[in-house]
């Protein structure tokens, strides 16, 4: 045997074992996250049958919330998308739109299309921000507030919404989301039921690109065309009603969504508020509440509803998904990179102990890992190594697993939410949860690796997804 032959074998039998690892740990608790999220749907199905939304919307108790929605150059969609959050069935709703500094028409187009009027407004900022240029206000809608403010990015717009807000809680909403109209009453039933303050309260998100909307609401759920977006309605469906669901059950939680979540406006006030030194804020205001909590020892929450609550328009094309998974994977690194201390601490009980852990080398370097192990096996067989056939064999067996779990989530769905209503819909699901790990997997895997080499690069610009309107949809 060469020696440049041996090397290989040698190097190769060690990524065995690292990829043998990385195989048993992911996917040890992608079951285990399977197995609780079952119980949890469960369990929380069964107290629907006596928890009616109907008490929470007309308690006196119900705290008021402000929806908090950050435009930056959404003229096609401003509109029509600032229509559905007022339209949110939510007693004692407020609605603030951040104008981040658009180039184009998105003022504009706000000012005509609700009728707004330019006001005068006390302003005591409590988080520090790009200076403001305008606050308007509608003839038409009395809960509403438009902000022009000069750019800083997402973060620095919800900050600013945060100084506005005079409610105890607040809700982030993304201008390509559609609510259901009792998405917000679903966020806050955990929030009053708890007997520990929960300070964020995050839901399901599913993918709006196929469906019909009118009037800002989803009125005919469909699946999209194209192989794409079917690929991502089923990667939703698994990492929320696996992922975050079971999660929320273990007290693991590090994300919520920053599409559609709720917080408790004081204690992010007093946290610092949203940062802008990563490009996944809503991940970043998470894992520092948690270490904020730690050390004002305060108990603190985080909740996750399994009910589906909000639509969202997924990425058309490679080139948008590409930008979309990038900027996803790069601010999972930062994020995870600023707080080390958690790693294995017990006094973050799952979360520092099961959940970063996992995020860390499972999901953020496991992705490198990962995409080795594809780009090794060719090399076997080049070389004629013996272990080819068996790492091979290795590498279909996670394949497998993962289709799995993929037809898990799919199947879950179905006998809970259902969302999907002809049987042909459900075939469909359950062909791409079969197909996606052979094409789809890989291409979202190297924009991943793409992210993580960008981590490591030191690169931070954020990577805007274009989308088409949340009226779009109708129109197919």
């Amino acid at each position: 045997m060469s020696a440049e032959k041996l090397l290989i074998e040698h190097w190769l039998s060690f990524f065995n074992v690292v990829l043998a690892g990385y195989f048993i740990a992911g996917n040890g608790v992608y079951t285990i996250l399977m197995a609780t999220s079952l119980i949890s749907v469960w369990v929380h199905n069964r107290r629907l049958c006596y928890q009616g939304l109907r008490e929470l919307k007309e308690s006196l108790a119900t705290p008021p919330v402000t929806i908090i929605m950050p435009l930056w150059n959404e003229q096609e969609s401003a509109v029509a998308s600032v229509r559905s959050a007022l339209a949110a069935d939510y007693p004692g709703l407020q609605v603030i739109v951040i104008n981040d500094g658009s180039t184009d028409h998105t003022l504009e187009r706000l000012i005509d299309g609700l009728s707004l009027v330019r006001a005068d407004f006390i302003y005591r900022p409590q988080l520090n921000t790009r200076p403001i240029e305008g606050f308007y206000v509608s003839s038409e809608v009395t809960n509403l507030i438009v902000v022009d403010k000069q750019h800083g990015g997402k973060p620095d717009a919800l900050n600013t919404g945060i100084n506005l807000c005079r409610t105890p809680y607040f809700c982030t909403l993304d201008a390509d989301c559609v609510l259901e109209p009792d998405a917000l009453l679903r966020l806050m039933r955990p929030v009053v039921s708890a007997p520990i303050n929960t300070v964020a309260s995050g839901g399901i998100v599913r993918v709006l690109n196929g469906c019909e909307v009118k009037n800002g609401r989803v009125v005919k759920v469909e699946l999209p065309r194209t192989s794409l977006e079917r690929f991502q309605v089923v990667e939703y469906l698994r990492g929320f009603l696996f992922g975050r669901t079971g999660w929320d059950l273990l007290g693991g939680t590090l994300i919520v969504s920053g599409a559609f979540a709720l917080f408790h406006r004081q204690t992010v006030a007093s946290a610092g508020g949203f940062n802008s030194d990563t490009v996944t804020e809503d991940m970043e205001l998470i894992v520092r509440l948690r270490r904020w909590a730690r050390h004002q020892k305060r108990r603190i929450r985080m909740s996750f509803t399994s009910d589906p609550v909000c639509w969202t328009e997924c990425p058309t094309s490679l080139r948008m998904l590409g930008r979309q998974r990038r900027r996803w994977q790069l601010g999972l690194c930062q994020t995870l990179a600023r707080n080390l201390s958690m790693l294995f601490n017990p006094a973050y009980g799952a979360a520092g102990m099961v959940s970063f852990p996992f995020h860390l080398f499972i999901v953020g370097l496991g992705a490198v890992v990962e995409f080795l192990g594809y780009l090794s096996l060719p090399l076997l067989f080049w070389f004629h190594v013996a272990l080819a056939r068996l790492y091979a064999a290795f590498i279909l067996l996670g394949l497998a697993y993962a289709m799995f779990l993929s037809v898990g989530s799919v199947l879950l769905e179905e006998i809970t939410h259902r969302r999907y209503p002809h049987l042909r819909d459900l075939q469909g699901l359950l062909l791409y949860a079969l197909l996606e790990n052979f094409g789809y997997r890989q291409a979202e895997l190297w924009f991943r690796v793409q992210g993580v080499a960008r981590f490591f690069a030191g690169f931070r610009q954020w990577e805007k997804v274009t989308h088409y309107g949340a009226e779009e949809p109708a129109a197919t």
